[in-house]
């Protein structure tokens, strides 16, 4: 009789970088070739396994426990990266709508959907900083750690689970807002100054007029925030990764 316990316990093992390479918009996502996600999975489970005790399993019942709790971990953790792309995808779009770039719209290859130019752009540079500081490093250091704060077996469902989905949501969101608040004040009171001309002469058009003037004010000031932006998404990848540490804390 075949032994099946070995690949049972290789399976059980692959899950939880699995879900962080399936999930994490860095490590792939939907947009990179499934040939490269299971040999990175498999190549980075074979390296976690001198740090992963992996139990024995006597029922398939308490396999499908083992494998939705070790899923809700590395999920967790690719969670917080997914959080610092929103983030910029937020303040992309905050700026973008304010610029009148949200009339076009593309698909984005880091989340297939149909995102505007400067979501997309803030996207990528999330995406590439995040490459660029070796932040990347850090999350596959905290999925080693979490085999030993969080080992393969059964678990429950603490109570600071809402709190921490919570926290990921207001990062995401006050992040994108303040990422995106200096290019968004200065296009109103740009804004402001297009009406008061208006208003001091009725005969100028504008929605002509004022177009462009948003665009080629918006561009140049993109030219100064993209570089502010690369330093504060720094900063903010080591919160992202405390918070998705948190939450996957939950499943202990």
């Amino acid at each position: 009789m075949i032994d099946v316990a070995p690949v049972l316990s290789l399976g059980l093992l692959l899950v939880r970088p699995g879900t962080l390479l399936l999930a994490a918009p860095a490590f792939g996502g939907t947009y990179a070739p499934a040939a490269i996600k299971i040999g990175l999975t498999v190549l980075l489970g074979l390296a976690l396994v001198p740090a992963a005790g992996v139990p024995s399993v006597e029922s398939s019942l308490g396999l499908a426990g083992l494998v939705a709790r070790e899923f809700a971990i590395g999920l967790a953790l690719a969670l917080a990266i997914r959080t610092l792309v929103s983030a910029a995808e937020v303040a992309g779009h905050l700026a973008g709508f304010q610029m009148g770039l949200s009339y076009s719209a593309l698909v984005d290859p880091q989340s297939g959907v149909r995102n505007n130019l400067l979501s997309a752009l803030y996207a990528n540079i999330a995406v590439v900083t995040f490459l660029a500081t070796n932040a990347h490093h850090a999350f596959i250091r905290a999925l080693r750690d979490s085999y030993d704060t969080l080992p393969i077996g059964g678990g429950h469902v603490a109570a600071s689970l809402p709190a921490s989905v919570i926290g990921l949501l207001t990062l995401a969101f006050s992040f994108g807002i303040r990422l995106a608040a200096p290019l968004v004040v200065v296009l109103v009171v740009a804004e402001l100054a297009l009406a008061l001309v208006a208003r001091s002469a009725p005969a100028l058009n504008l929605m002509v007029v004022g177009a462009p003037i948003r665009v080629i004010l918006g561009l140049i000031l993109l030219g100064f925030v993209a570089p502010a932006a690369v330093g504060a998404l720094t900063g903010l990848s080591g919160t992202v990764l405390q918070a998705g540490t948190h939450l996957a804390e939950a499943f202990r």
